[in-house]
């Protein structure tokens, strides 16, 4: 079938598709952080969360795989935070106080990034206890980077300033400064590259993560350039030799039960024809109907 651009550019709604609850009757809040102010080598992420909701709309409600219909799940989508002229660490701030607040009402936070500068703020709302499984092809370690410890590149680095690194993880790296990488080792940062992935094979990783985290309740962040560029093209930092979708797709499936919050970070839409985007937006519904179908079981 042959669609004209003009169906294809077709104006779609400001908001995530299917998510017409009410911050008070919601379940899950979507919310959005356009920032890439410490961007490293292409700009555009800040744009990633207008396109990753003007995509969503390209989905049937139904999911075939999982029966799980979304309109039968409570989602409001809140908008983008007003951070985009903030400095890094006021930046972090106010996600932290938004996401604070969403939690205080027992709601579970579903952010859309931006660049991965953003993920601590999030992390800090939750109590310490949890664990943080970060999906990434960078370590993200640096202590500081470009003069600035808020930089996308120290995310998790900024992370352990608040989680015990025995409840920290990192899947699919395959990229990071030696210096870094040997400091992650010294502290015990519990990190399994994509070509282990291949190598041993995704399920006994996922055993092995398992081992590790237990049964704590997780926060999930997921940096899109995990996948390999031939999937997700449109990201800041590409990667060649990442994740296929489908190893995505298992990972998710596998945590699902633990997950209590989740952000997807620097989809870049300046470089590709949408996409990355696409696999960003259908990852959410995917993340948000395994929640709800656990909640309801």
């Amino acid at each position: 079938m042959f669609f004209s651009p003009a169906v294809i550019n077709m104006k779609t709604p400001n908001y995530f598709a299917d998510t017409g609850s009410s911050f008070n009757d919601a379940d899950f809040v979507i919310f959005s952080v356009a920032y890439d102010k410490t961007y490293s080598f292409r700009p555009g992420a800040k744009k990633g969360p207008a396109q990753i909701r003007n995509v969503s709309w390209n989905f049937e409600s139904f999911d075939i795989r999982t029966g799980v219909d979304f309109r039968n799940i409570n989602v409001h989508d809140y908008g983008d935070l007003n951070v985009s002229d903030m400095k890094p660490e006021k930046m972090i701030e106010t996600v932290k106080g938004f996401t604070s607040h969403v939690l205080s009402k027992k709601k579970i936070p579903i952010c859309l990034g931006g660049e991965h500068s953003i993920t601590p703020g999030i992390v800090y709302a939750f109590p310490k206890d949890i664990c943080v499984l970060s999906l990434d092809a960078h370590l993200d370690f640096r202590n500081e980077y470009r003069n600035e410890k808020h930089n996308h590149a120290c995310a998790t680095k900024r992370i352990s300033d608040y989680i015990n690194i025995k409840n920290i993880g990192v899947l699919g790296v395959r990229s990071a400064e030696k210096e870094e990488c040997e400091d992650a080792k010294k502290v015990g940062l519990f990190f399994k590259t994509s070509f282990e992935i291949k190598n041993k094979g995704l399920k006994k990783i996922l055993a092995e993560t398992k081992k590790f985290f237990k049964d704590k309740q997780m926060y999930l962040t997921l940096d899109i350039d995990v996948v390999d560029p031939g999937y997700a093209p449109g990201t800041g930092t590409p990667e060649p030799f990442g994740i296929t979708t489908f190893d995505l797709l298992e990972i998710i499936d596998f945590f699902s039960p633990q997950i209590i919050g989740f952000d997807v970070v620097e989809v870049n839409p300046d470089f590709d024809n949408g996409e990355t985007a696409i696999l960003a937006a259908k990852i959410i519904r995917n993340v948000i109907g395994n929640i709800s179908s656990k909640k309801d079981g």
